[in-house]
């Protein structure tokens, strides 16, 4: 889940306070967590300060709790690699977490001296031990298999790493009356603007913070998508209802380097743009989990539905792989309303 956290007091006891985009999906997951609550005056939940919580979160560990100072200096020199390769700042602190967290469970061993079986024994110990998702597991695999495989001395065997079966989960989906349904619920202009673009467009929300003016290209009816992920560029739909929205929402806010910006200037907080969202959707009475990211899925979804190539989908989203689009084969109603069921006849 896409989450933040920090080390909070509350009622005179150290915790762990998290805030993410509630749904019924996450709000379960942070169920799981032994002695997980929420606080209503605080409104968020918050759970036990442990080492085993603060790994989970990527929080700073007790001085206790930390590789050993070979591991540590293994981490810089992984750091200094990334940045050399340009990977991206969130990939880079990813990784050294996710590798911060492996060194620190064998922080016994000099490194040159870990196994495969250091890997598994990890994986059971700490990943399936606090039920830490597949996801994070995966996060963990991939820096594993980047470390070892710039690293000379090493008894890893890379081929051998093997990656945890995924859950299989189909993206929400909104119907294209559910979007307009909460779109038109969206009162300020601004906000009106930001969530029509992310849909019309089928945007991530730090590509829609990060576009600006210049970005739209008004003569060829295109959105230019610069440095988005895996630093990749790439055009996308620009709607002429949407051309027409901007151009009002322009002429009123006048911003100055960003699209959308905050009160203080600046990118706009995607903080804000999910609140703004979460409160549309309770306003259009739609009782589903809604995210900023299920309105780029409903792009997506309605363009397969009236019959669009799937490859050229695939370019408006920027998706590397062609399995990746594929996904929103399995939430396409088209083909499943051609079906005419056995009840029915």
């Amino acid at each position: 889940m896409n989450w933040k956290a920090k080390i909070t007091h509350y009622k005179g006891t150290s915790r762990i306070a998290v805030y993410f985009e509630k749904n019924s999906d996450t709000i379960a997951r942070i169920k799981t967590i032994e002695g997980a609550r929420w606080s209503v005056s605080k409104q968020y939940w918050h759970v036990p300060d442990t080492d085993a919580n603060r790994m989970r979160f990527h929080l700073p560990l007790a001085a206790s709790l930390v590789p050993n100072a070979e591991g540590l200096e293994s981490i810089a020199t992984f750091k200094r690699y990334l940045l050399s390769k340009r990977y991206s700042r969130n990939t880079i602190k990813t990784y050294c977490d996710a590798l911060k967290s492996f060194f620190t469970f064998c922080q016994t061993k000099a490194v040159n001296e870990i196994t495969n079986d250091d890997v598994i024994a990890y994986n059971n110990a700490y990943i399936l031990k606090h039920q830490l998702s597949a996801s994070y597991q995966n996060q963990i695999v991939n820096a594993i298999k980047l470390y070892f495989k710039i690293v000379q001395d090493t008894k890893i065997e890379i081929e051998k790493i093997h990656r945890p079966k995924r859950a299989k989960v189909l993206p929400n989906v909104l119907s294209k009356e559910d979007v307009i349904a909460i779109i038109a619920a969206t009162t300020n202009l601004k906000h009106k603007a930001l969530l029509a673009l992310i849909y019309s467009a089928g945007l991530r929300i730090s590509e829609a913070l990060a576009m600006q003016p210049k970005d739209i290209d008004s003569k060829r009816m295109l959105i230019h998508v610069k440095n988005a992920k895996g630093k990749k560029d790439r055009y996308t739909l620009l709607s002429e209802k949407v051309l027409v929205l901007l151009r009002e929402y322009y002429n009123i806010y006048q911003p100055k380097t960003y699209l959308f910006e905050g009160q203080a200037g600046g990118v706009y907080s995607s903080r804000s743009a999910q609140t703004v969202l979460k409160l549309a959707v309770k306003k259009a009475g739609i009782d589903k989990p809604v995210s900023l990211h299920t309105l780029r899925h409903s792009f997506a979804t309605h363009l397969l539905e009236s019959g669009t190539d799937l490859r050229y989908i695939q370019d408006l989203l920027g998706h590397s792989s062609p399995k990746t689009t594929m996904i929103y084969t399995h939430v396409s109603s088209s083909s499943l309303k051609k079906i005419k069921n056995p009840f029915d006849s």
